[in-house]
């Protein structure tokens, strides 16, 4: 899975910076009181029946805890202004906590793979899974599909690739909780190792999922360009603006959501300084208000 990137072609689909960190607020404390409930359920009913899989997924569940603190903390410190040192703002703050997301992923993947391996190699101490078990299994699957429906429709609202990210984390914990359900069945039909078996599935998921984000955040750390419709539609308002014959070299990195840009612009050779000046600020201005561009840095080439 890859977070997708989002097209915005027309000033009306504009999503301003406040209206992203008020979305990434809101559904990250929703998450936040889901993950804490599950979790403490998840991990008492875990031990209390013997089922690895339950405990390890309650552990998930945690982690997830920790996950939407970073997020929180990201979308507080993406809002400051530019500064002398961020002369062109603190965006990166959501490539950044992506990429901690990433981090925190692969982690708890690896542990409890490490873990679930352990007990499948010594399954003759696996114990008889109780069947409380299944019941707290399939309320934990239940409540995270519905958490990732509705983080990922507030998600595409913003078009935010951090709270995207965040999203497909909670689908992620939706899967593992299905593993470990089928895992707990199996147990209760008289296969036991199918517990740390599923447990060392839901590990594996997870540490997919967070090469995946951890990958994806590093791009755009290291100045990945925007996708090429966006480039595209950047190129149009160019070729559109007035005084303007034609646009070459254009170049975008991403910025969190946000892009900046440089491009080379053809005005008419015989225009005076002021004039090509007045060109320049005035596509500057347009690709601003129709774009997610923070930023857009001209070169004028006389034709």
């Amino acid at each position: 899975m890859l977070i997708p990137h989002f097209d915005d072609t027309h000033e009306d689909d504009l999503i301003h910076p406040e209206q992203r960190a008020k979305a990434a607020s809101k559904t990250t404390w929703v998450s936040v009181v889901v993950n804490l409930c599950l979790s403490i359920l998840q991990i008492l009913i875990g031990i209390f029946s013997k089922s690895q899989g339950l405990v390890a997924d309650g552990i998930h569940s945690l982690s997830d805890l920790v996950a939407d603190f970073i997020v929180l903390i990201a979308n507080h410190f993406s809002q400051k202004d530019a500064d002398d040192d961020h002369p062109f703002g603190h965006y990166r703050f959501e490539n950044a906590a992506s990429f901690v997301l990433g981090l925190l992923l692969i982690g708890v993947g690896v542990g409890m793979s490490i873990s679930a391996i352990n007990k499948i190699m010594h399954h003759e101490q696996i114990a008889q899974v109780h069947s409380v078990a299944i019941y707290v299994a399939a309320t934990a699957l239940i409540a995270k599909e519905l958490l990732f429906r509705y983080m990922l429709r507030i998600a595409k609202q913003v078009k935010s690739s951090m709270l995207v990210a965040n999203a497909w984390h909670a689908r992620s914990d939706a899967a593992s909780s299905l593993v470990v359900m089928v895992g707990i069945i199996g147990n209760l039909m008289g296969y036991p190792i199918l517990d740390p078996i599923a447990a060392l599935i839901v590990g594996c998921i997870i540490l997919k999922m967070g090469v995946e984000f951890g990958w994806e955040a590093l791009s755009d750390l290291m100045d990945r360009a925007a996708d090429e419709h966006e480039v595209e539609a950047i190129r149009q308002t160019f070729l559109t603006t007035t005084g303007i014959s034609g646009v070459h070299n254009i170049r975008s990195r991403k910025m969190g959501d946000m892009i900046i840009v440089d491009a080379h612009i053809e005005v008419e050779g015989s225009l005076s300084v002021r004039e090509g000046h007045d060109i320049a600020v005035n596509v500057r201005n347009q690709i601003m208000q129709k774009h997610r561009v923070i930023d857009v840095i001209t070169h004028i080439d006389p034709v």
